[in-house]
C-alpha cells in the first residue's frame, strides 16, 4: 500500500484533498502564506487539534465553520503559523546591532535621540525582548532616549505571550550572561523579563499582507524566518514597503534561510542576512 494511501487511513479523521486545498488557499489569501501540497500532513496535525477542541465530526465540519467566517479563520492562522524561536537566535545580527547601529548613536552629541526598531513577526516576543536587551546595554541611560520597540505578529496568542513576558527555565541559557540581570527567575525556575524592558515594547497583531498603520521611519528593522512562506512576488511587495518604512541607510534583518536576490534592489548586502537601505 502506498503510504500516502496508509497515512490517509490511519488518521483520526479524513482530509481529502480538495479539503487541504481550501484550507490552504483560504490561509494564502489572508496572510500570504504558501502552503504545497507535501505541507498537508502538517496541516492536518495542526488543525486536528482545533476539530478535537470544537468537538467537530470531521473536517467538513470545519471547512463550514471557517467558510462562515465566526472568527475561526484567525484561530486557523493561529494554528498554521509555525513560532520556533528562542532568545538572541542568530546571534550575529544582535552583534551588529550593538556595534553598527547603537554604538554609534550613542556616541553623538546630547541631544534629543529618538530610536525606533520594528520586530515583524516577533512569535511569542523572544526577538524584541533580545532587541530590548541590547538596546538598553549599548545606550545605558534609557532616560535620555526616547527609545521603542514595535513588536508584531499575526498570532494573537503569541503576541500575549509576549505581552506577559514569561517564559520557561530552559529559555535562560540562551540569554548572555551580560545580560541576564534583566530577567527574574522564579522558584522553579521560568523566567520573567523586567518592567523596563516591558516598557519598551509595544505588541500589536498585524497581518502583513494588509495596511500598516506605522507613520514615522525606523532605524532597524527585524523581518527574520518570515518571507519563507511567501511567494516571490509577496516578497518583493513586502521588502518594498518595509524599505518605505526605514530611515535613509536603515538596517534589515533578515532569516538565515533567507535572501533578497532577485528580490529586491533597495538594499545592500553588508553581512550575513544583513542588509543597508540603499541611498
Amino acid at each position: 500500500m502506498p503510504e500516502m494511501l496508509r497515512r490517509e487511513e490511519e488518521r483520526e479523521f479524513t482530509f481529502t484533498d480538495q479539503q487541504f486545498r481550501y484550507l490552504a488557499g483560504l490561509a494564502f489569501d489572508r496572510t500570504g502564506i504558501v502552503l504545497a501540497e507535501h505541507k498537508k500532513d502538517m496541516v492536518y496535525s495542526r488543525l486536528v487539534r482545533r476539530l478535537r477542541a470544537l468537538k467537530l465530526n470531521d473536517f467538513t465540519d470545519y471547512c463550514d465553520l471557517v467558510r462562515a467566517d465566526n472568527g475561526e479563520v484567525g484561530n486557523l492562522v493561529n494554528a498554521l503559523t509555525t513560532n520556533l524561536t528562542h532568545f538572541f537566535r542568530e546571534k550575529h545580527h544582535f552583534d551588529h546591532l550593538r556595534d553598527a547601529v547603537l554604538a554609534p548613536l550613542a556616541a553623538q552629541p546630547p541631544q534629543p535621540r529618538k530610536l525606533r526598531i520594528w520586530s515583524a513577526g516577533c512569535s511569542s516576543g523572544m526577538e524584541p525582548y533580545s532587541i530590548a536587551m541590547t538596546v538598553k546595554g549599548a545606550l545605558r541611560d534609557l532616560t535620555k532616549w526616547d527609545a521603542r520597540i514595535l513588536a508584531t505578529d499575526i498570532d494573537t496568542n503569541m503576541l500575549a505571550t509576549g505581552a506577559e513576558g514569561s517564559y520557561p527555565a530552559e529559555q535562560y541559557e540562551k540569554i548572555p550572561e551580560t545580560y541576564r540581570g534583566d530577567v527574574m527567575q522564579d522558584t522553579k525556575g521560568d523566567i520573567h523579563m523586567s518592567d523596563i524592558l516591558k516598557e519598551m515594547i509595544t505588541f500589536k497583531p498585524l497581518n502583513l499582507l494588509e495596511a500598516w498603520p506605522m507613520q514615522g521611519l525606523f532605524d532597524a528593522v527585524f523581518c527574520r524566518n518570515v518571507v519563507i512562506y511567501f511567494d516571490k512576488p509577496t516578497q518583493a511587495g513586502l521588502f518594498a514597503r518595509i524599505a518605505n518604512l526605514l530611515k535613509p541607510q536603515g538596517w534589515l534583518y533578515i532569516g538565515h534561510s533567507e535572501n533578497l536576490f532577485k528580490v529586491s534592489d533597495r538594499f545592500e548586502l553588508l553581512g550575513r542576512t544583513i542588509y543597508r537601505k540603499v541611498r
